[in-house]
C-alpha cells in the first residue's frame, strides 16, 4: 500500500528552527506535487508550501522567507525546512502528493500523511 510517512515535528522556541521529512512509502512510478499543509486550532488546513517534480515552487504569502521546500525526486522525499519560528506557525503538518502514479495502466492519487504537529513556544 502506498502512503506517505512523516517525520521531524515536535516542540521548539520562538526563532528556532525544524526540519519535517515526508517520504512516499511503496513502490510508484512518479509523483508531481509535492507539498505540506497546515492546520491550527479552530483554523482550516492551509498551503505551506508546494514543489512540482520539475522544480516550481508555491509558498504562502505567511512564510517566505523563512522557510524553504525541497525534494528528492530518486527518494520520493520533500523536505521542509523551517526557521525563525513563530507562535503562529504552530499546527499540525500534512504532507501531501499530487498526481502520484502507481501503474501506468490506472489514473493518478492524492496522498495525505497522518500529519506532524509542530509546536512553537513564546
Amino acid at each position: 500500500q502506498v502512503q506517505l510517512v512523516e517525520s521531524g515535528g515536535g516542540l521548539v522556541q520562538t526563532g528556532g528552527s525544524l526540519r519535517l521529512s515526508c517520504a512516499v512509502s511503496g513502490s510508484i512510478v512518479s509523483v508531481n506535487i509535492m507539498g505540506w499543509y497546515r492546520q491550527a486550532p479552530g483554523k482550516q488546513r492551509e498551503l505551506v508550501a508546494a514543489l512540482t517534480s520539475g522544480g516550481s515552487t508555491n509558498y504562502a504569502d505567511s512564510v517566505k522567507g523563512r522557510i524553504t521546500i525541497s525534494r528528492n525526486n530518486t527518494k520520493n522525499t520533500v523536505y521542509l525546512q523551517m526557521s525563525s519560528l513563530k507562535p503562529e506557525d504552530t499546527a499540525v503538518y500534512y504532507c501531501n502528493a499530487v498526481g502520484v502514479v502507481v501503474n501506468t495502466k490506472y489514473r493518478s492519487i492524492e496522498l495525505w500523511g497522518q500529519g506532524t504537529l509542530v509546536t512553537v513556544s513564546s
